[in-house]
Parts: structure tokens; C-alpha cells; sequence
């Protein structure tokens, strides 16, 4: 070796090594000795093959023949085993120099690479599981909870509103006949989806927001009634969109319950719903009166899972989550703009 390479040789934090074309260590450089744990003498005694994972030693030596063929080796990887018995993987790029019958080699080591690589397909694997877990138990509540929505629907069907003279009850158990056709509508495109997607990609579709809203405004009627919640819709500038039906069903379910829920005390909800199309942009925005946030503080949580932000008993973290996952899993964007005790509007920008 030519003496002014030799600190680079020494000092390096790389592994270098030079080998012979008999398969024997030549020369081991103190790094590579370190990672190890063999001294120089008893690498240089045994072929380079006996420290190598039993493994990885055909593979290794089919590169071998092709490193005396004087083809150079660029990015393999292989596994040693050293004197204490722990594994490492190696990096190694590799040059052989015919006229001299030597390979000069570098290696890295990369096993915590190696390592992270290994824990991230795990935590894969078991997100796949888990989400393959959700989507049954998803599919298999919106089919059991068929049935005894069937039942209920037959046993308001059952009744006979003629021998009903009281109003008022007979308008209440119109909204509850109401009410259940609309969930099972919704269960039913829920369980059709989960099938749809199962054979291919989500397929989307020409949805009629005055249609989508007027089913989901039926499904909640007696909410809508008790809350004496008042609607201004606009779809005039856009009337239809590009996207998936049942989730815009979700999206405006889940936008009307948060306005009547998080409505302000003694003041009915005032819910302004209307579309834009501008500039090749598809927009719509949605704005209530209701109690409405502390950007500054929960701004940056709105949307995720789980956060609480009013204190209800029944509020379960999960609406806005919900509407946030279904917009952008579509390509879209939503945001949202709010003032406390003075209402909320979100905007959402569908995919172009």
C-alpha cells in the first residue's frame, strides 16, 4: 500500500480491508478489527467465508467470482458474525485489481439500519392487520344492526295511524319510520362500499349536494325540529361534484349534528351552506352561529381523533376527524376558520 494512504487506512470509521483472490484477509484496518471483536492475526488465518453468516455465504461467493472476473462490486450487503456472536450487516462496495490479484474493499456498517428497517415492516404489518381488523368490524356493525332496524321499520309499518287520533304522536312516529329508512339507506351504501372497495379502487362519482342534502335533512328531521335550526343552502354555483356519495352524506351529517350539538344557549342554529366554482376551483363552504373555537388553542387539533373541545357528554372526538379523513382521502383539502360565540365556517376544496 502506497505509505501516504496509510493514516486514511488507519484512521478511517469505515471498514477497509484488502483480500486476496484466494478468499484470505490481507490487510484489516482498525475499525473493521473494532466491529469485529477479532484481533488482526486471527482474521488473517481463516478464509474470509468462516466469518461471514452461514446464510449469506453462497450468495457472498457467487460475487466473489465475479470480483476475479474483474467486475466491480457496488451496493451489496451480507452479514458477519462477530467473535461475541452478535450479527451485523455490512455495506460493502468493492473493487478488484487484476495485475495485483487483490480486491480493495469498503464496507459500512448498517445494522441499525438494518434494525429500523426491520421494526418498520413490522409496525406495517400490524397497522395492515389492525386496519383489516376495523374495516370487518365496520362491515360486520353496519350488517348485524340491519336487522333489528328491519324489525323496528316493520313494527312501525304494523301500526295503523287510522285509530291514531292524537297529531302529534302520529307526526312522531312518521319521523321515527323517517329516521330508520334513512339509516338503513346509509347502511346499506356503507356495506356496498366496504364491498366496492374490496374489488377495486374507490370509484367516485357525479353527487348532487341538494339531493345528498335533503336525504341527510330527512334522516334528522325531529333533531332539526327540536333545535328550530334554520338553513340557508346555495348550490346554484356548483350543483354537483366529482366525488363519493356516502361520504358527502357523512360530511354534512356530521357538520349539521356538530352546528345543532355546539349550538349556543337560547340562540337556534343558523347554518349557511353553499357552493363556488372559480378559477378551475371547486369550493364549499359551510358556516354556523354555534359556540365555535379558540383557534389560537385547539386550531391545530380540530381535526384529529378523540379531541374534545365543548365538554358534552356525548361528544366523542370522532365528527371532524371523520370529515377531515373523507375530504382529503379524496384528494381534497378543508379548513376552518372560527371565533368564539361567533360561529364556525369550513371550507372544503375538492380535488379539481
Amino acid at each position: 500500500m502506497n505509505p501516504q494512504l496509510e493514516p486514511f487506512f488507519d484512521q478511517s470509521v469505515d471498514c477497509l480491508c484488502i483480500a486476496d483472490y484466494n478468499g484470505y484477509f490481507v490487510r484489516i484496518n482498525p475499525a473493521f478489527i473494532k466491529l469485529l471483536g477479532y484481533t488482526e492475526e486471527e482474521l488473517g488465518s481463516k478464509l474470509i467465508s468462516e466469518f461471514i453468516y452461514h446464510e449469506d455465504r453462497e450468495r457472498t461467493a457467487a460475487h466473489r467470482e465475479e470480483l476475479k472476473n474483474n467486475v466491480p462490486l457496488v451496493n451489496f450487503e451480507n452479514r458477519y458474525v462477530c467473535k461475541s456472536g452478535a450479527i451485523v450487516w455490512l455495506h460493502w462496495t468493492s473493487i478488484p485489481l487484476e495485475n495485483e490479484r487483490l480486491i480493495y474493499a469498503i464496507a459500512k456498517d448498517i445494522t441499525h439500519t438494518k434494525k429500523l428497517e426491520k421494526e418498520r415492516i413490522l409496525h406495517l404489518s400490524q397497522l395492515s392487520k389492525v386496519n383489516e381488523k376495523l374495516k370487518q368490524q365496520n362491515y360486520s356493525t353496519s350488517h348485524d344492526l340491519r336487522s333489528p332496524l328491519n324489525n323496528m321499520l316493520s313494527l312501525v309499518n304494523l301500526l295503523d295511524l287510522t285509530k291514531i287520533d292524537d297529531v302529534d304522536t302520529k307526526e312522531i312516529l312518521s319521523l321515527i319510520k323517517l329516521s330508520a329508512e334513512g339509516l338503513k339507506s346509509t347502511m346499506n351504501a356503507y356495506i356496498d362500499s366496504y364491498s366496492e372497495e374490496d374489488i377495486r379502487d374507490m370509484v367516485l362519482e357525479d353527487v348532487d349536494f341538494k339531493n345528498v342534502f335533503d336525504k341527510v335533512q330527512n334522516s334528522i328531521s325531529s333533531l332539526i325540529q327540536r333545535a328550530d335550526a334554520k338553513f340557508h343552502i346555495d348550490f346554484s354555483a356548483m350543483p354537483t361534484v366529482y366525488f363519493k356519495e356516502i361520504y358527502m352524506e357523512s360530511i354534512f351529517l356530521n357538520l349539521i349534528t356538530n352546528s345543532i350539538k355546539y349550538a349556543r344557549p337560547s340562540v337556534p342554529p343558523i347554518i349557511s351552506i353553499s357552493t363556488e366554482q372559480e378559477n378551475g376551483k371547486k369550493k364549499l363552504t359551510y358556516t354556523d352561529n354555534g359556540l365555535g373555537f379558540d383557534m389560537e388553542k385547539v386550531g391545530a387539533l380540530i381535526f384529529k381523533l378523540n379531541e374534545k373541545f365543548h365538554g358534552n357528554e356525548d361528544s366523542k372526538g370522532v365528527g371532524l376527524y371523520l370529515v377531515h379523513q373523507q375530504v382529503t382521502s379524496l384528494g381534497g383539502s378543508i379548513s376552518v376558520d372560527s371565533k368564539i360565540n361567533q360561529g364556525t365556517t369550513f371550507t372544503i376544496l375538492f380535488k379539481a
